[in-house]
C-alpha cells in the first residue's frame, strides 16, 4: 500500500481510496525524517527479548529467498512460522520494522529515476495525492513544506518514455509546474542496524 506522509500538521490518518496518508506530525519543521510511523526515535524503548533481537539481525542479514521465508526464520529460531510472523507484525506495529522488501538495482533493468515536487496548495492536497499516488512507477510521496512552495515530493522510477508520460499525465491532471531532479550519480550505503540489549 502506497503512503502519503506529511511533515508537518495537516492531514492525520484519512484514507484516500484505500492508500493510507501518514502523519508524521512533530510539531517541529524538519524534524519528520527523524521518526517512523508517527513515533519520535528514542522515547518510550520498547521490550526486546533475545528472541526478537535474533530475528532483527536475522531480517538484515539472512532474509531467506523462499516461498515462505518466514517458515524459515521460524525454524532457524527454533520457533514455529506464525510465531516469527507474529514477533514480525508486533515489531512492525512497534516502529522497529518498516518494511521489508527487496532493493532492486533499477538501472539493471534499464530504468532510470527521478526526483519530483510540486507547489501544491492545502486545499489541493488531498486531490493531488490521490493523483499521483495512482501511477504504481510512484513511490516515497511526502509532503515537506518550505520556503520554495515546492511541498510534494515523490520519485517515478520507470523508462525513460514512461516517465515522461507520466509527468505529462500528472501536468495535464492537475495544471501544476514540476520541478524534476533526474537521478545523475547513486549512491548505494549497506546499512546494519544495531540491536540493543
Amino acid at each position: 500500500m502506497k503512503s502519503f506522509s506529511t511533515g508537518d500538521e495537516g492531514i492525520e490518518g484519512k484514507r484516500i481510496e484505500g492508500k493510507r496518508i501518514e502523519d508524521q506530525a512533530t510539531g517541529q519543521k524538519g524534524a519528520g525524517d527523524e521518526r517512523i510511523e508517527g513515533r519520535p526515535m528514542g522515547s518510550e524503548r520498547p521490550e526486546l527479548d533475545d528472541l526478537d533481537r535474533r530475528l532483527l539481525e536475522m531480517v538484515q542479514e539472512e532474509f531467506p529467498l523462499t516461498p515462505r521465508p518466514f517458515l524459515a526464520l521460524g525454524e532457524a529460531l527454533g520457533v514455529g512460522e506464525v510465531e516469527a510472523i507474529t514477533r514480525a507484525e508486533r515489531l512492525r506495529d512497534l516502529g522497529i520494522i518498516r518494511r521489508i522488501g527487496p532493493v532492486i538495482d533499477m538501472r539493471r533493468l534499464g530504468f532510470s529515476g527521478v526526483l519530483v515536487s510540486l507547489p501544491v496548495s492545502d486545499g489541493r492536497m488531498e486531490e493531488v495525492a490521490e493523483i499521483v499516488n495512482g501511477y504504481q512507477e510512484i513511490s516515497h510521496n511526502y509532503l515537506r513544506p518550505n520556503d520554495t512552495g515546492y511541498n510534494m515530493w515523490f520519485t517515478i522510477s520507470a523508462s525513460q518514455a514512461r516517465i515522461e508520460e507520466i509527468l505529462s499525465e500528472i501536468r495535464a491532471k492537475t495544471g501544476l509546474h514540476q520541478l524534476v531532479l533526474p537521478t545523475r550519480r547513486i549512491f548505494k550505503i549497506g546499512v546494519r542496524f544495531d540491536i540493543p540489549e
